[in-house]
């Protein structure tokens, strides 16, 4: 019973060891989109359906350090803390923030982000409404 347990744990170990291995090649470009190739042309043409305004911005701010916990992997600047695996998106990346629409940022808070450790935000822990607030709020941190 007991060489049982312990092979368990092997294979167990071993099973976790080889996940983490996928995810951390599972997106070796940080520029590379993560909405599927199938429908992104799609949902880059999604638009907010709120103007960029200084209220938004804020409240979209409340929610990145609140309720949509954003902060707790892109950290309090935007750039993301270091974790094991695949590193929470730099907001503050110019060329990133250039090349990914908001439509693109909306499906992953309403998908989460393959490969990553990003999970279903809209519809779990904020509304869509508060979503767009919260891009609105990420796009502020560009360039710094």
């Amino acid at each position: 019973m007991f060489f049982l347990k312990k092979n368990m744990w092997v294979w167990v170990a071993t099973f976790l060891s080889i996940g983490s291995q996928s995810t951390l090649a599972f997106h070796k470009d940080v520029y590379e989109p993560r909405v599927p190739k199938t429908i992104i042309a799609q949902e880059q043409q999604v638009k907010s359906p709120y103007p960029v305004t200084p209220e938004r911005i804020e409240a979209g701010r409340k929610i990145y350090f609140g309720d949509g916990l954003c902060v707790t992997c892109h950290s309090k600047d935007g750039t993301g803390v270091t974790l094991p695996g695949h590193s929470p998106r730099d907001f503050t990346d110019v060329k990133w923030q250039k090349l990914r629409t908001d439509g693109e940022l909306m499906w992953v808070l309403k998908n989460g982000s393959p490969g990553t450790g990003m999970p279903v935000r809209v519809g779990t822990d904020i509304d869509e409404e508060d979503g767009w607030n919260v891009i609105q709020y990420i796009r502020t941190f560009e360039g710094k």
